[in-house]
């Protein structure tokens, strides 16, 4: 199994914006067929040194850690979060 997450700081860092792009990371769900799991979660203590939004996504391998990358669906979110975002991070691992 394959640990995918993703930390995101937002340019704008409005409670409207955050839910926005939450959602709209959440709107994933269901429709990639490689996610065995999918968590969404914005920041509550919105501290100087906190990222806005966390994603984190459970696959079984490697290879579907490729096909989620480039899966239509991801890769319209991946287009949307790039033009909201300040500056995201990212860590796989195996679990």
């Amino acid at each position: 199994m394959i640990k995918h997450i993703v930390f995101i700081k937002l340019q704008n860092r409005s409670p409207e914006s955050l839910a926005e792009a939450a959602d709209v990371l959440r709107s994933m769900d269901g429709k990639i067929e490689q996610l065995k799991s999918l968590e969404i979660g914005a920041d509550i203590l919105r501290s100087e040194r906190s990222y806005d939004i966390a994603l984190t996504a459970t696959v079984e391998t490697l290879d579907d850690l490729q096909a989620y990358q480039i899966h239509p669906v991801h890769q319209k979110i991946i287009e949307y979060i790039n033009s909201v975002k300040e500056v995201s991070y990212a860590v796989d691992y195996e679990i």
